[in-house]
């Protein structure tokens, strides 16, 4: 894919891996539908993408409602009048052990808890990912769908809601590969491992050094490392139903 002129719509874009990957994407040419639920962070990246010349537009979505979503991919077309790629990164966490014992006292993941995750990071994918096939069949663009998934996809102590919705989007990539390629849409995902954030930047440094240590490669992953990830997967044309794990070769 030629990404100067194309339209790439990215969920959670206010912040973090979201903004760079838009502002990544912005340097190439692209234009850029950003989608969020925080109205601040979203004119933030905004701006920052218009500085560098591009066409960018926001929308503040909620990408667990189905009606609501699908409204946002129609108005995306309407405003650019296409849609070529989609970047689903928008995911929450609410860690905690399945079960915890102490003092002779048990607490379990409520299925709140459980549920709050897998709405956001899975279904909100789901939806997104099933809205813009849609809009980019229905225009006869071929496309380019990416999950963000992650490392802890392997599985990963307190992680139990985290670990299954982003197992079940990484298989989503890999299906929807295979499904859409006769439409002339790709589908792959990208699997982090630890990577630089405004959490990890406010570790103690001991914590910090542990982490670090895990990772063969002995630091964690810059989130330009997984923008360029992203822009790799975009501009070839042979990269579909595949997962690329971008984590320093860390063992979780």
């Amino acid at each position: 894919m030629e990404l100067k002129q194309s339209v790439i719509a990215i969920t959670g874009a206010g912040q973090g891996l979201g903004q760079m990957m838009a502002l990544t994407l912005a340097k190439a040419g692209a234009e850029l539908a950003l989608l969020d639920v925080n109205d601040e962070a979203l004119l933030n990246t905004k701006e920052q993408c218009n500085v560098l010349g591009v066409k960018a537009l926001t929308y503040k979505a909620n990408v667990t409602d189905e009606r609501h979503v699908e409204q946002v991919f129609s108005d995306i077309v309407r405003d650019f009048g296409q849609l070529d790629g989609l970047i689903n990164n928008a995911g929450i966490l609410r860690d905690g052990l399945l079960i915890k014992v102490k003092d002779d006292e048990m607490t379990k993941m409520s299925l709140d808890q459980f549920s709050s995750v897998i709405d956001v990071n899975l279904n909100g994918t789901f939806l997104c990912g099933r809205e813009a096939a849609a809009q980019m069949i229905n225009t006869q663009r071929k496309g380019v769908i990416i999950n963000i998934s992650s490392v802890a996809r392997a599985g990963n102590i307190g992680q139990s809601n985290y670990a299954a919705s982003k197992a079940a989007v990484a298989t989503l990539a890999t299906t929807w590969g295979k499904e859409l390629a006769r439409y002339g849409i790709r589908a792959a995902a990208i699997a982090p491992g630890v990577i630089e954030t405004s959490m990890t930047g406010g570790m103690k440094p001991e914590a910090r050094e542990r982490l670090e240590k895990m990772v063969p490669v002995g630091r964690m992953g810059s989130p330009e490392e997984i923008a360029q990830t992203a822009k790799f997967i975009f501009e070839n044309d042979y990269i579909n139903a595949r997962i690329f794990e971008v984590d320093g070769g860390i063992f979780m």
